[in-house]
């Protein structure tokens, strides 16, 4: 594998230089953004989850930086990593916080999401204009699956995690539509789908943080 193969996959992009997808790379601080402010606010929690949560999305904000800059597939791989991290730490933290699952099932159930992922992507790449976003298709199906099993014992986290989908829903929405929308909308829509994402997990750590709150007596 050449890590140093120039990938050229969004509207924004017209050469190979460091700042030719500035929104692009700029809106990555988004992610620092909602990870700051979620950490600030739980902070007295001490609660290593959402400090881990809110690291990891840091860091998916300095690996889409690096990948809408440099444009090479070590920056993919560093762009995707931390996003696949968020999810399996969060889905675990849920198994093993909320449905309050023993850890090695709340490990194991984190790990079945890449079987989960993998089977469905066919299925989601038949989706007309999805595109490459088709990977992403699990990620809000899980969320509704989550909320649905929640419903009654959870009800108020349920709320959040529906909401959280279908932000979701709608980032990837504007992650689609960048090419094919690239002839009316010269600099593209994919940076929304960094401002959309970043507020998504920003909700979604927040949620996870509010349930873990107890009152004080």
């Amino acid at each position: 594998m050449d890590l140093t193969r120039y990938i050229d996959g969004y509207c924004e992009r017209l050469n190979p230089g460091f700042w030719d997808e500035p929104i692009n790379a700029l809106t990555n601080l988004a992610f620092v953004i909602a990870a700051f402010v979620v950490w600030q606010r739980h902070r007295l929690q001490r609660d290593w989850i959402i400090s881990l949560l809110c690291a990891v999305l840091a860091l998916i904000g300095v690996g889409s930086f690096l990948f809408h800059t440099t444009a090479q597939v070590w920056a993919a791989i560093a762009d995707v990593l931390p996003i696949l991290a968020f999810i399996l730490v969060y889905i675990f933290a849920i198994n093993l916080r909320v449905v309050e699952v023993r850890p090695i099932f709340a490990l194991l159930g984190a790990a079945l999401f890449i079987p989960f992922a993998a089977v469905l992507l066919p299925v989601f790449q038949m989706v007309p204009g999805l595109g490459s976003s088709a990977s992403y298709g699990p990620v809000p199906l899980l969320i509704l699956i989550y909320a649905f099993y929640l419903r009654r014992a959870q009800p108020r986290l349920s709320r959040e995690f529906t909401i959280g989908a279908g932000i979701l829903i709608l980032s990837i929405t504007f992650r689609s539509l960048d090419l094919p929308l690239c002839a009316s909308v010269p600099h593209g829509t994919h940076f929304m789908w960094h401002i959309l994402n970043a507020i998504m997990l920003g909700w979604m750590v927040n949620a996870y943080a509010r349930q873990m709150q107890r009152p004080v007596g």
